[in-house]
């Protein structure tokens, strides 16, 4: 029964079928096979599924999924993953195809079933901004403590389990790169079961994390870089990458977003696929754009977007080789400029999260260490064996990489090397630039196999442990490699002639509040690292705060970059960064006004006078906001303002909205007004969010009185 029901049970009586499948030669064929297959597994009542426990965290749905209510009669696949994994991120886009083929009426439910690796995946805050950062549009269990993933004996990530609608074992598939096979079994079970009478369309309650947030200007940076004085961002989660001043912090250059999408050409067309890693010289720029599986070349000066290296789609090759555009690669995730025997900066070194590698991409000739000469173009591993390993080797092709996603380049004397952050392995590595060894800096463990061997200890070599580190950044001035731990929420630094690691900003809790000293502030999943020219400021990509913060290494105080955009050669990022009305979320508070009468060319102004619980006010700097909405989207005059910031509660607010002379008589119309607000407590510096909306209907009326209507309201949280 349930507890007998393990995928060692069902493993045997799928490897028959899967061999079946491997060895026919038509589509037809293949479905016969998967056909009577089902009607074979579906007579094993040891198959049978545990349902989820009680008591679980669910995101993107209305309240807790079932096998037995919500469930029942579809066909669910079960995507056990944990939101660090790169394999993990590989499938999304199998899952997105699937649910665009079958929906939820149809009778396929996808539930993401989150089982955390590193301790701070296990908190909820944390895996609902995952489920922000890659768009997951399915519901999400945060199975915290990974009792299904035992039960059923989950192996791996990522590993995609079929359900059948009556809650039994069908399909498990382990890894990445099944969207055929998984397709195939899909498509089967769903008209198998159609013709059993056993699907139902009913609703599951699905109701989308990402359609109660309200935008910025930033959305999930991932990584930032220096160049003279000129700051570059890329803005993952808006699919961009910004140009900033980092003296005015004026916004220069906006390329990109906020949608995805794959597009060479000018600035203003081109399109990117939430990427991370930048490097610049002068006026170009170098994108390691992520999703889409490319390496990109932004020209400022011909205000040109190119593709230099990448197919499009995700590659399996692990020695590469060929030219650029010719090369499949797999997930850059950072990229750092340098020289391989020839001109200064010919080669652009990339950090190949996707196949744990670390490869070459020759701008102009030149030649690896023991390698042959590379023409412009070329692309190729430089260390790195693929397999997802933390080993360290004399022979980089025989050293093992497990996510490298950072990298700072050190080629001046004694070092001469490139740092790189491998995250899956909680290490801080170095390649030799000389002959390419690899070689240990800080965190992990001696055994090359052990990917847990993390923590947050500040030490000495192996002793030294870190959770998760995703950007390091190289101070020429004082020999020191800064690097943003990012599941320990800390910026730490090195000295790599003693491998001597400490904290230097952060205090270890996920969290915007806190500082501006440097071990009193927070972040949230710092992401990337850069230091100015000078070394004197040191950038960091905040990326679950949606900020750039600047730490200042002479008076050890943290600040915000705040990104000024009144003037830009970018007329679209307002409207990227626009605040839209955003659904309120769940549990937000609504209060109903009496009706006003008013007539058509009339001003209707709100006076709104708030007052927070005592001992609160509103966090310094926080997005404490309000929209302005109507049933009608023509109802509002263009130029009433739509949004707004909340600074002050001292005063009330006043808002006002004209009612068109157009407006339509015979109908009773209603403005909402939404509200956010972000507050701590003086005492405890403990943080909340309120949502309140206020609706007040609007009634026609033929008296002209004045040209003014206030309605006052007040509201105590």
């Amino acid at each position: 029964m349930a507890s007998q029901c393990r995928l060692s049970t069902l493993f045997p009586l799928q490897s028959v079928l899967d061999v079946s499948l491997d060895e026919a030669d038509t589509r037809e064929s293949m479905e016969a096979l998967v056909f009577n297959y089902l009607k074979d597994i579906d007579e094993r009542e040891e198959l049978q599924i545990p349902d989820f426990e009680i008591g679980l965290e669910w995101l993107n749905t209305e309240g807790p999924l079932s096998f037995s209510k919500e469930l029942s009669g579809k066909l669910v696949l079960l995507d056990f993953f944990t939101y660090c994994c790169i394999n993990c991120m590989h499938i999304l886009p199998d899952l997105h195809h699937l649910e665009q083929k079958h929906s939820v009426q149809d009778g396929l439910v996808i539930v993401g079933v989150h089982s955390a690796k590193f301790p701070n995946e296990k908190v909820a805050d944390n895996v609902r901004s995952a489920v922000l950062r890659y768009d997951i549009r399915h519901p999400v269990v945060n199975d915290s403590e990974a009792l299904l993933w035992n039960q059923l004996e989950v192996s791996c990530w990522p590993t995609l389990v079929l359900v059948g609608p009556q809650g039994n074992l069908l399909f498990s598939l382990v890894g990445e790169g099944h969207r055929d096979r998984l397709t195939l079994l899909a498509d089967v079970s769903l008209r198998h079961y159609r013709q059993k009478g056993l699907l139902r369309p009913h609703p599951v309650g699905v109701m989308l994390y990402r359609d109660s947030q309200l935008p910025g200007i930033l959305s999930f940076p991932g990584k930032v870089c220096v160049d003279r004085d000129r700051l570059i961002i890329a803005d993952t989660g808006h699919h961009r990458i910004l140009v900033v001043s980092a003296t005015s912090r004026q916004l220069l250059h906006v390329i990109g977003g906020p949608e995805s999408g794959r597009r060479d050409g000018r600035l203003s067309e081109a399109s990117f696929n939430a990427p991370q890693g930048v490097a610049a010289k002068g006026n170009t720029l170098y994108v390691a754009d992520t999703e889409n599986h490319l390496i990109r070349k932004i020209d400022l000066s011909t205000g040109q977007v190119s593709t230099l290296a990448g197919v499009g789609t995700q590659g399996t090759d692990k020695a590469g080789g060929a030219e650029g555009t010719q090369q499949p690669i797999s997930s850059p995730w950072d990229v750092a400029l340098g020289s391989a025997g020839g001109a200064e900066d010919n080669v652009l070194w990339v950090a190949m999260a996707g196949t744990h590698q670390i490869w070459a991409l020759f701008l102009a000739d030149g030649k690896l260490p023991k390698a042959s000469e590379s023409k412009a173009g070329t692309c190729v591993r430089w260390a790195g064996s693929g397999n997802e390993e933390n080993r360290n080797n004399a022979y980089p092709h025989k050293a093992g990489f497990a996510q490298p996603s950072g990298l700072a380049a050190a080629p001046e004397e004694p070092w001469g090397c490139l740092f790189v952050a491998d995250s899956e392995s909680s290490t801080v590595r170095m390649v030799a630039l000389r002959d390419g060894a690899v070689k240990a800096l800080v965190g992990g463990e001696r055994d090359p196999t052990n990917l847990f061997a993390f923590g947050d200890v500040d030490g000495k070599g192996v002793d030294a442990k870190l959770q998760h580190p995703l950007g390091v950044a190289w101070s020429p001035k004082s020999s020191l490699l800064y690097v943003a731990d990012s599941y320990n929420h800390k910026i730490k630094v090195v000295d790599p002639k003693t491998k001597q690691c400490r904290t230097l900003a952060g205090t270890g809790e996920a969290s915007d509040v806190g500082g501006p000293a440097f071990l009193t502030s927070c972040f949230n999943e710092p992401g990337g690292i850069c230091l100015d020219a000078g070394g004197n400021l040191l950038y960091v990509a905040d990326t679950n705060n949606h900020q750039i913060k600047v730490l200042d290494l002479r008076s050890e105080i943290v600040s915000r970059f705040l990104i000024s955009t009144d003037s830009t050669d970018a007329p679209d990022v307002k409207a990227a960064g626009r605040l839209k009305s955003a659904k309120m979320p769940k549990g937000a508070v609504r209060i109903d006004m009496p009706p006003v009468s008013v007539h058509a060319g009339q001003t209707l102004v709100i006076s709104l006078a708030l007052s927070l619980p005592e001992g609160a006010k509103l966090t310094d700097e926080a997005p404490s906001c309000w929209t302005l909405s109507a049933e009608d989207d023509e109802w509002l005059s263009d130029s009433d303002a739509s949004t707004g910031a909340i600074a002050d509660l001292s005063q009330p607010l006043r808002i006002a909205a004209k009612i068109p002379e157009t407006w339509k008589k015979e109908r009773t119309a209603g403005l909402t007004l939404s509200v956010w607000l972000y507050f701590c407590t003086t005492t405890t510096a403990a943080c909340t969010m309120r949502a309140i909306a206020f609706y007040q209907p609007v009634q026609p009326s033929d008296h002209v009185g004045e040209e003014e209507v206030v309605v006052t309201w007040t509201h105590s949280l």
